[in-house]
């Protein structure tokens, strides 16, 4: 397992020096010079250009990325941000909790109403209850988390009044926040447990068990969810990921200091090392939560675990 876990590791390292690449190019090849924003509409060409030399924009652009790469190898020195002037970690450290908790907390709801709504979908298979689950799974999918934010601030802030309208001091705060992230990943945890159990529940052994009188609760629970988690763990991983790098929205609408609000005005003021860094550290969690998965899958199915002993007795 260790072993696995290294070349797992080793392999992230390509993957993000394509991250950074690709982010690195785009930012260079976009309309814009952020010397020109900084020095302000009325300064001359000398004062930008000597802010350009200041800022190393006049070197070549593989000497920059070089440069670039070469800090962050020798002391994750992701640069310091144009706007300002503190250094691009500590101002991504400062953003990254908040948005990292509306992630968890998306998460844990979309993880625990996804699972029991496909249980019960399943379950419940080409009953009222199954196109009722199947069809809040599809708008869920649908539903532009901008569009559901809005809504859910006009109907729970605005009309009845229960909940702020934005900002997080408050842990009221959260929850509107917490469901607009939740809703995708719910909808597609919801339809992939559905999708997954119903395939168990057709196996040999679900049909031994009740032919056993096991209770329902006990085949449900103990012998189907626990072979259809493979497919549902790694879409909850997924959903994590992906609420991790788009909290854009949900931060822009419920008005949260978090990363994604922060990355969006930096791309605006041409801020390009903290772009860099922010996709760069959404890239190393999207990575490690993938890594988490593939380790998980070995406790939860231990058809895998034993390929990994069988591996190492070989080996030895």
């Amino acid at each position: 397992m260790a072993k696995y876990i290294g070349k797992r590791i080793l392999m992230m390292i390509p993957v993000l020096l394509g991250v950074i690449l690709v982010v690195f190019i785009m930012n260079h090849i976009s309309p814009g010079n952020p010397a020109e924003l900084l020095a302000g509409e009325g300064a001359t060409d000398e004062a930008v250009a000597a802010l350009e030399e200041e800022l190393g924009l006049n070197d070549p652009l593989y000497v920059q990325f070089f440069n670039y790469v070469k800090g962050i190898v020798t002391g994750f020195d992701l640069g310091t941000s144009y706007q300002t002037k503190r250094p691009v970690i500590d101002e991504l450290m400062d953003r990254f909790p908040t948005t990292a908790k509306l992630a968890l907390l998306s998460i844990i709801i979309s993880t625990v109403v996804g699972i029991t709504l496909g249980i019960i979908s399943a379950v419940k298979q080409n009953t009222i209850i199954d196109h009722i689950s199947t069809g809040f799974a599809l708008i869920g999918v649908s539903m532009p988390a901008f569009w559901a934010g809005m809504m859910l601030i006009l109907l729970f802030s605005i009309y009845l009044k229960w909940l702020p309208v934005s900002g997080v001091d408050t842990w009221t705060g959260w929850i509107l926040p917490a469901f607009t992230s939740s809703m995708v990943g719910m909808a597609t945890i919801t339809r992939m447990t559905r999708s997954s159990m119903l395939e168990v529940l057709c196996q040999d052994y679900i049909v031994t068990a009740r032919a056993k009188g096991l209770s329902e609760k006990i085949i449900i629970v103990k012998h189907a969810l626990k072979n259809a988690l493979i497919p549902i763990i790694t879409v909850v991983g997924i959903q994590l990921g992906t609420m991790l790098g788009g909290a854009v929205l949900t931060e822009s609408v419920f008005s949260i200091p978090g990363l994604g609000k922060y990355m969006v005005d930096s791309i605006k003021n041409r801020d390009y090392p903290v772009v860099q860094g922010g996709v760069l550290l959404l890239a190393i969690v999207f990575s490690l939560v993938n890594l988490l998965v593939d380790i998980i899958y070995a406790y939860v199915d231990p058809r895998i675990k034993s390929q990994y002993s069988r591996g190492k007795k070989r080996a030895d």
